[in-house]
């Protein structure tokens, strides 16, 4: 992928900051591309796990902070979250020439040279400090929960005051544009991170199936409880995919008798059910959300509760249908809306040609465009 590497890469250091390392999920696939943009960046952050990564990542240069040598950091390293402000100030930046971090858990916090224009990517201003801290509170351990107020008032502290060591925020999407701008006061370009659109695509409609999907993590803010409940007043058919397993076995205990869970599978039955599903059923309010963008380069429409990254991304009548409320009502009067409209019916082309806005190319020439206008 050549053509996608920054021309002036090659004479310039970089340093890119990312939070942790210990998988591949929607962060990383944005570090992935900035790799190839920037071949020879070296990666600071807390905590690696390089079995887990990819080769695009594992090939360059990853330096951990002192968080990487504490017990048990790979599995526990939210735990040292109070530790990071600190390490990440010790990271020495000397002679690069650019700076870019990854922010979604602390990075943004380094101190770079005076000259070295400083980027962040933000997908997510810490949620556990601040829109989402009494979900994560009262969800928490009695330990954490008592532990958690005394901790994070010095933390948004350290976490306005670092944003003002960035020349120019980057936002994964409007909502979180929108959240930078609330805590930190400061503006930001939105551009999408990238989605490998041409690893989906439509089947044949005689094809179809009669089914609705969920897909990811069934983590509780993304609200598989309300889904679970709403098929089972409508008695349809309903495709889950994705664990962890004691989620599944949580959610099998109320699920309807015409919902099924395939729990983790391979890529290859994932494409297959995004593309042969009758809509992506997508109840949680998330940052941005790759999963209905690959749905749509399926050729499949999107039902989704409507706010955060959705709003972005599928467009109302076109390519799905939003719902105003997140709960069991409003998400079965919007399915009962879908099954009497076109869209079930419709034809793919429209799903297609909107997820083709969310491509690697976009991304990396949405960054160019910022970085031209930080003067970096």
């Amino acid at each position: 992928m050549s053509d996608n590497i920054d021309r002036a890469s090659s004479t310039r250091r970089v340093a890119i900051i990312h939070y942790w390392l210990v998988g591949m999920r929607g962060g990383e696939k944005v570090l992935e591309s900035l790799c190839r943009m920037f071949p020879q960046a070296d990666i600071f952050t807390h905590v690696c796990d390089r079995a887990r990564l990819s080769e695009t990542i594992a090939r360059h240069r990853i330096v951990e902070t002192r968080i990487g040598s504490l017990p048990f950091a790979r599995s526990q390293y939210q735990k040292y979250l109070p530790l990071m402000p600190r390490a990440l100030e010790e990271i020495d930046l000397s002679g690069y020439d650019l700076v870019i971090s990854s922010e979604s858990g602390p990075a943004k916090g380094v101190i770079p040279p005076p000259d070295a224009p400083h980027l962040c990517y933000c997908h997510s201003p810490m949620r556990y400090l601040w829109d989402q801290y009494h979900v994560y509170r009262n969800g928490a351990g009695g330990l954490t929960k008592a532990m958690m107020p005394r901790l994070a008032h010095g933390l948004r502290q350290w976490d306005v005051t670092s944003a003002a060591r960035v020349d120019g925020f980057v936002a994964n999407s409007t909502f979180v544009s929108k959240r930078i701008r609330k805590y930190w006061r400061r503006d930001s370009d939105v551009v999408h991170p990238p989605v490998a659109i041409e690893d989906f695509a439509p089947c044949p409609k005689s094809d179809l199936g009669d089914y609705y999907l969920w897909a990811g993590e069934l983590a509780p803010y993304k609200r598989p409880d309300l889904l679970v409940d709403a098929f089972r007043e409508l008695d349809l058919p309903l495709l889950i995919i994705g664990g962890p397993d004691s989620a599944v076995r949580k959610l099998q205990r109320h699920a309807g008798r015409r919902t099924r869970f395939l729990g983790k599978t391979s890529f290859d039955q994932l494409r297959h059910h995004m593309a042969r599903c009758k809509a992506l059923v997508f109840p949680g309010e998330e940052d941005f959300g790759i999963v209905p963008v690959e749905v749509m380069a399926s050729g499949r429409p999107v039902i989704a509760y409507g706010r955060g990254g959705v709003l972005d991304t599928v467009v109302p009548g076109e390519t799905g249908i939003f719902f105003d409320r997140q709960d069991i009502a409003a998400l079965v009067d919007a399915i009962r809306c879908f099954e009497d409209s076109a869209l079930s019916d419709a034809d793919s082309a429209a799903c297609v040609t909107r997820a083709g806005r969310f491509t690697e190319r976009a991304f990396q020439e949405g960054i160019r465009r910022t970085l031209k206008r930080i003067g970096a």
